[in-house]
């Protein structure tokens, strides 16, 4: 745990007693803050008292003494409406701040020289930030992963000179942050999304700005037009920028050539790692998520061969385009995570005969989206309440099926994919849908996959990673 030890002899209130505010009140305890903390759920509420955390309904608190409003990510800013806590903390002139923010402010003062790579963007934060932190594992760095990808950032280790972290971090975490500065800042792209939270999409490309503007190395992707101008207007400010593009030769930055990852110096280019044979790191968006980790390892003193090697052995992550296992021809591939259209797009895109096993909680514009990859599918099983909706999308185009349940869809679609004379036929669980009318949430619904694929006869599991 990090105490936030710059917090000492101060009166702070706290927002949110989920996981990371409980850890957060528990690390401004360590650091000798006067905490009061809060929740709008009363049974988080008595669970923080039980656990030794001061409680009170900050409604009635003296705002006069308060320096600080921790607030939980999840707790509204700005829209639809400023949470009543936000209204109190403004009214009495308190800075409104998050746990990312607080990490900052202890590196700063502990190890300013700390290694920290912090990493955003609509798609593909998890995948990259997960990359990056093994790559950097795996040459022995002490490495430290959190934020937005699971852990509490208060949780990791405290910081040394020579601790590397490696920080997820939402847009609304960087929206607590307001000193966040890290030495490779990284923004991967940007798609309208959480505009529910942050009013328009300018305002949420502004907010994500923030994080590779106060870097010492802006690390962006140029594949869109708001990155590609916050690039620019950062390069005009004096920035250093580090272009990366998957699909656009660059005259200066990254860029990817088919599975070939090139750095380009003033239009001269040179390879610097290849992801071919790499399964975990599969498809166009995997390159981009690829370039990025690489582009930040780059900057903190790896070599090639060392980052070849930790591109060669990532496991990829559970749920995301995970390879379970093979019988004969036939690839099991696990992309749970896909809970909506656009989530499911880079695993259609990634394959070119698929068993395509897609339902659940349908989200907005149902698959219409997805239509130029119907090519790639050879069947569809369709599941859960979407299942008559998608069919009618399908309709003559795609040949489907309505299985019903999971485990039928598994059963069938491993049964016809047998039955293809392709080069290498892929059982694909992508459902372009939430889980909640099946499952408690999409990891649960990826683990019956898996079980439901182990339960074939001759399937042979997949060692995660090369």
């Amino acid at each position: 745990m990090i105490a936030a030890e710059s917090f000492r002899g101060r009166k702070v209130a706290l927002f949110g007693l989920g996981g990371s505010g409980m850890a957060t009140a528990h690390a401004l305890m360590a650091g000798g803050a006067e905490v009061t903390a809060f929740d709008d759920n009363p049974d988080s509420v008595a669970k923080a008292a039980s656990e030794g955390v001061a409680v009170a309904d900050l409604r009635s608190v003296d705002w006069s003494g308060v320096s600080s409003l921790v607030l939980s990510p999840g707790v509204p800013l700005t829209h639809p409406k400023p949470h009543w806590t936000v209204e109190l903390a403004r009214a009495a002139q308190v800075e409104i701040i998050g746990d990312v923010e607080l990490f900052c402010r202890e590196r700063r003062a502990r190890a300013p020289e700390a290694p920290f790579v912090a990493i955003t963007g609509t798609n593909g934060k998890s995948t990259t930030t997960a990359l990056a932190a093994h790559m950097l594992d795996r040459v022995g760095r002490d490495t430290q992963m959190g934020g937005n990808i699971g852990r509490a950032v208060m949780t990791l280790d405290e910081p040394a000179p020579e601790r590397c972290y490696v920080v997820e971090c939402s847009s609304y975490q960087i929206d607590l942050a307001p000193s966040l500065d890290p030495s490779a800042g990284i923004l991967l792209n940007l798609t309208p999304d959480h505009l529910d939270r942050h009013g328009t999409m300018p305002a949420y490309a502004a907010i994500k700005e923030r994080l590779v503007a106060g870097s010492d190395t802006a690390i962006i992707g140029v594949d869109d037009i708001f990155c590609s101008q916050i690039a620019d207007r950062l390069e005009k400010a004096g920035k250093t920028v580090m272009r990366i593009s998957k699909r656009l030769p660059l005259a200066d930055g990254l860029f990817a050539e088919g599975g070939s990852l090139k750095h380009a110096d003033n239009g001269r280019y040179e390879e610097i790692a290849t992801l071919e044979g790499i399964d975990s790191l599969r498809g166009q968006h995997n390159a981009q998520n690829a370039l990025a980790a690489v582009a930040a390892c780059m900057t903190i003193g790896l070599t090639r061969e060392e980052i070849q090697c930790g591109l060669n052995s990532f496991p990829g992550l559970a749920h995301r385009m995970e390879m379970v296992g093979r019988k004969g021809a036939v690839l099991f591939v696990n992309d749970s995570k896909a809970t909506n259209a656009d989530a499911a797009a880079p695993a259609l895109s990634s394959f070119r005969r698929i068993y395509w096993i897609a339902g659940g909680l349908a989200k907005e514009g149902g698959i219409e989206t997805l239509s130029g990859y119907f090519p790639n599918i050879a069947r569809a099983y369709l599941i859960g309440e979407a299942a008559p909706a998608f069919s009618a999308t399908l309709g003559e185009t795609v040949p489907y099926e309505i299985s019903g349940t999971l485990e039928a869809a598994v059963e069938h679609a491993a049964r016809d994919a047998a039955l293809d004379g392709g080069a290498e036929p892929v059982v694909l669980l992508s459902p372009a849908c939430a889980s909640f009318d099946q499952f408690r949430n999409f990891e649960v619904r990826g683990e019956a996959f898996k079980a439901a694929v182990n339960g074939i006869g001759g399937v042979q599991p997949i060692e995660r990673g090369r």
